[in-house]
């Protein structure tokens, strides 16, 4: 029985990954130079592809590092001598957080209890801040930031920088990345790649900021600072071998879903997802974690299931089905289902008649 994998990240691969990687390795892609003009091709081919599906301004840069972890780290490294200013409301988005930190930065804080939303109205940023951190699609609790709130920010406070965590909602999410500096997601999730690789969409601002950084002598990190990535861009490399066949792989995940057209993947993910709502809405024994619909993510779905009678995770796998569990405390209580380009309505469907026999 081939499983399916509604977890979280990593999660169940693009339908045409494995055959990718087949290809891959019979053309010897992974034995391809860094520093060769095949390697050049597919570094040009994967930054054009992902400009036009996520509607990237042509004068932003997309830099390759290691993970959606890696990409908090370097933007707090790049883009904040002292200052960062971050919205909590789960383990991930504290994760932002607390990596200013470890860095030595001084960030504050609005944080709201585990799966609740922010009320934006009632923020107010200090005036030193050099660099606003959201997560919009918050994997821990399932819960979604409206972009149109990260854009009123964006505008209320056009002097500071932008930072956007959309490790668990790129591709679906529309964001405005014309109000935005740094926008960042990991593979393994929403592209249906195997982990090993980060994504950052990079502005000229948070470019121009790396560089004042720089002048003063502060750290922006090493091989993977923003000028140091920035130099190689542009000549389509990195500064150290990366994972060329998975490059490859991606380039290839993304031809397809530009043939596939953003608009359907957009409007097939929220399909998804109302039937996961409506059934969580009407059932005895599931309810949603998120109760405000315009704040429920539409990829990562959490569950209440401690009404449910016996071990859910469990239950689901002997069916080949695979959820995520609940994160940290909620490990017990909660399951998280993901909902990717990947899955299929024929698979969210199967998912939820299993559910209901529960």
């Amino acid at each position: 029985m081939k499983s399916i994998y509604f977890t979280p990240g990593p999660s169940q691969l693009y339908p045409t990954v494995p055959n990718y990687f087949q290809k891959g390795l019979k053309g010897d892609i992974g034995s391809l130079s860094h520093r060769s003009s095949q390697f050049q091709e597919i570094y040009q081919s994967l930054t054009q592809g992902l400009q036009k599906l996520l509607n990237i301004p042509s004068d932003y840069h997309v830099f390759i590092v290691g993970s959606g972890t890696e990409a908090m780290e370097r933007a707090v490294q790049n883009c904040v001598e002292k200052y960062s200013f971050h919205f909590i409301n789960g383990s991930f988005s504290k994760r932002f957080y607390t990596t200013a930190q470890e860095l030595g930065k001084k960030p504050a804080s609005y944080e709201v209890p585990f799966g609740e939303s922010f009320q934006f109205q009632e923020v107010v940023i200090p005036k030193q801040t050099e660099l606003i951190c959201f997560t919009h699609n918050e994997t821990s609790t399932g819960v979604m930031i409206p972009v149109k709130e990260i854009s009123a920010v964006a505008k209320k406070y056009p002097d500071m920088l932008i930072a956007v965590d959309i490790v668990s909602s790129a591709p679906y999410v529309d964001l405005a990345y014309q109000l935005l500096d740094v926008v960042f997601f990991s593979v393994q999730k929403g592209f249906g790649a195997p982990a090993g690789l980060g994504i950052m969409i990079v502005s000229p601002r948070a470019m121009k900021k790396a560089e004042k950084l720089v002048k003063k002598g502060i750290s922006t990190g090493s091989y993977h600072g923003f000028l140091s990535l920035l130099k190689f861009a542009t000549k389509f490399q990195t500064p150290e071998t990366p994972p060329v066949l998975e490059m490859y792989v991606l380039d290839k995940v993304i031809e397809d879903m530009l043939e596939t057209g953003i608009k359907k993947i957009r409007k097939e993910t929220e399909e998804k997802a109302k039937l996961l709502y409506s059934f969580l809405d009407g059932s005895d024994f599931f309810a949603a974690l998120v109760k405000e619909p315009p704040y429920r993510s539409q990829t990562v779905i959490v569950a209440d299931v401690t009404k449910a009678k016996g071990d859910v995770g469990k239950i689901l796998a002997d069916k080949g089905l695979i959820v995520g569990s609940g994160y940290g405390e909620t490990k017990k209580t909660h399951i998280r289902i993901a909902n990717f380009p990947a899955h299929s309505i024929g698979d969210i469907k199967k998912l939820i008649r299993e559910l209901k026999k529960i």
